[in-house]
């Protein structure tokens, strides 16, 4: 999935789409909102790209950019623009998703629903949950959506001969052994 459209001037993808030139042209794009440590955009004339250098780990600070990333897809009057990370699954839909929160006035779980409708692939950590309902309590006083408890982990079970069935007393005697006194 190389691109996906948020609105008819945000585009949503990972780092394939920014080195796509001719796609860029195509989508009109004028900004690149790039949210990886690594991957660097092409200098392209009439793009401007903007840096969100933030890794894709729970404990990253990306709600940090939220602000300064919405009010610059919002001031972009010169054409489309594109916000991408890696794969666009994680830190760019978080991105997308503040945007829409503050500048389309709606709450986390519209924006969750609008950017999954586009692209179903989306999978943010949940730190960046974590950040965008700190980000929805503080533009709106409440939160929309509340992230469920982690299950707590499976107790694992004895390992059992698949071959043979473990030696119990009930069964002690059907294997040939003597019962102890």
């Amino acid at each position: 999935m190389a691109v996906s459209q948020i609105t008819p001037s945000l585009f949503l993808g990972g780092a394939e789409a920014a080195l796509n030139a001719p796609l860029l042209s195509l989508k009109g794009v004028t900004l690149v909102v790039n949210a990886t440590l690594s991957h660097a955009g092409p200098a392209l004339q009439g793009v401007e790209f903007v840096r969100v250098p933030v890794p894709d780990l729970p404990c990253a600070r990306l709600g940090d950019h939220f602000d300064r990333v919405a009010d610059r897809i919002h001031s972009n009057r010169a054409g489309s623009t594109l916000v991408h990370c890696v794969a666009g699954k994680s830190r760019s839909p978080a991105l997308v998703m503040a945007y829409l929160m503050r500048y389309r006035a709606v709450t986390l779980r519209q924006a969750h629903r609008w950017v999954q409708d586009q692209r179903p692939c989306i999978r943010l950590n949940a730190g960046f949950w974590e950040q965008l309902l700190q980000y929805e309590r503080r533009l709106y006083g409440k939160n929309s959506v509340r992230v469920a408890p982690e299950s707590p982990p499976l107790t694992p079970r004895p390992q059992t001969n698949r071959l043979t069935s473990p030696v119990t007393p009930s069964n002690r005697r059907r294997r040939g052994a003597k019962p102890r006194v």
